[in-house]
């Protein structure tokens, strides 16, 4: 498309040691890339290095970032306390293959400010975490499936990689055996009453979310919801599990189970947890945890559930998370966080009813998504959550957000594929009119270029 490539050319002139850098990448890494999401056409920045809500690539190039670390940097790139104390741990050794005080430290200040940490076991990512929760909570109710949500990430275990954006049906994708995906029930968020038919069947280990809706809320989600399928869980015997990787202390200092009133069961956590550092963790009920526990069912004969991992509460990673987690204890991060992405919101839906386009930003807590609403829908923003369907904010053209993404670049903005982004709790005010003035831009040059 010729209007495409313009904006591709004004796109490698800005980034040309990116370009040089990508075709590198290509020899070694399948596609150029570490991971799918980094995935953008012509080709991805390469950054340098970080600062506060800001990040320069290779070629110079300033930008404000809506990344963040994948979610994990709510306090913002090189926090001064967190680096120090990383720095320290440094010094003392990297990975000691034993136990080791930070460990202890760390899951007390989790247990401190999570509702359902009565104990706490640590892994090396989100995935991990959920993979190991799913395994926990199939040992302790001895049933054999799991129900998630369609639109609900919940890592790219095999258990849960399939039904988030695509196969939607329940069948596996690529690699991913059909014996496990038997495993799993996949259900809807649009009907309580069709998931408390499904747990009376008792062959359900539990049911995992994430609390703020599928996607980090790209797909909203009641909080009533949440707060009858707690209920229907209980009546049933059916654990529940929060996956609050993206969203614990985010939402709050005690997660988004603290800030909604409910306590699951067990919960998932990563990112904020490691201070952007690599951490995950499962915790919850001591019933459920005690199943890791080396002395577990030596006095009926059961076994326990086994858990490995080399970097499993990795000392560096459990010095950046402690610091990370009292600074979020003690500070308004979180408020701060969610009062940006709020005003954020609320200045780009006025960029989009200014420059008469359908778009709509929407989200909650310290998230924005953008739907770029195809079909034109007349929805005010407070019943947009309500009236439109996951179909709805599923359908929108890729080339349209690749391009958007793209034009964003150039205007030095950089925003997350789906799209969206997560604020911290450094961006500021001026990031936010800044923000706004790259989103008017680069409507503009899609707009130029017959895209809009």
């Amino acid at each position: 498309m010729e209007s495409s490539n313009k904006i591709f050319d004004t796109y490698r002139q800005k980034t040309q040691r990116s370009v040089d850098l990508f075709k590198a990448a290509g020899n070694v890494l399948p596609g150029g890339i570490a991971h799918d999401s980094r995935y953008i056409q012509p080709h991805p920045v390469y950054i340098d290095h970080a600062a506060g809500s800001r990040k320069w690539d290779v070629d110079g190039n300033e930008y404000i970032d809506y990344f963040g670390g994948h979610g994990a940097l709510l306090l913002g790139h090189n926090h001064a306390d967190v680096t120090a104390a990383v720095t320290e741990q440094l010094q003392k050794g990297t990975h000691f293959g034993t136990c080791h005080e930070p460990e202890v430290l760390w899951a007390r200040q989790v247990q401190k400010m999570l509702p359902s940490a009565e104990l706490v076991r640590f892994t090396s990512s989100g995935t991990e975490a959920t993979m190991l929760a799913f395994r926990l909570a199939r040992a302790f109710t001895d049933r054999p499936k799991i129900l998630r949500f369609k639109g609900h990430f919940h890592g790219w275990q095999d258990h849960a990689a399939f039904g988030v954006s695509s196969h939607f049906d329940g069948t596996p994708t690529p690699g991913i055996l059909p014996e496990l995906s038997r495993g799993i029930v996949l259900g809807s968020t649009e009907s309580i009453q069709e998931v408390r038919k499904r747990l009376q069947d008792r062959d359900i280990a539990a049911v995992i979310l994430e609390p703020t809706g599928g996607g980090w809320g790209r797909f909203p989600l009641s909080d009533q919801f949440v707060r009858d399928l707690r209920i229907a869980t209980s009546e049933t015997d059916t654990l529940l599990i929060m996956d609050e990787v993206i969203c614990g202390f985010r939402c709050s200092p005690g997660g988004a189970q603290a800030d909604l009133g409910i306590t699951p069961d067990i919960t998932t956590l990563a990112k904020v947890l490691a201070g952007g550092f690599p951490g995950g963790a499962v915790t919850g009920r001591r019933d459920v945890l005690g199943l890791l526990d080396m002395d577990y069912g030596k006095d009926d004969g059961r076994e326990k559930v086994p858990h490995q991992g080399t970097y499993n509460a990795n000392p560096v990673s459990a010095a950046a998370g402690l610091r990370t987690l009292q600074i979020i204890e003690k500070s308004d991060a979180c408020e701060q966080a969610s009062a940006g992405a709020a005003r954020l919101r609320a200045s780009l839906n006025e960029i989009f009813r200014e420059e008469n386009i359908p778009w709509v930003a929407y989200g909650t807590y310290s998230g924005f998504h953008i739907c770029t609403n195809p079909e034109g829908i007349d929805i005010p923003l407070s019943e947009f959550n309500a009236r439109m369907s996951p179909e709805q904010i599923r359908n929108q053209d890729s080339v349209l957000i690749g391009l958007l993404r793209v034009a964003l670049l150039i205007h030095g903005i950089d925003i997350a594929k789906w799209p969206g982004g997560i604020v911290s709790a450094v961006h500021s005010s001026q990031d936010t009119d800044e923000t706004a003035n790259a989103f008017r831009q680069s409507v503009k040059m899609l707009r130029d270029n017959g895209i809009v």
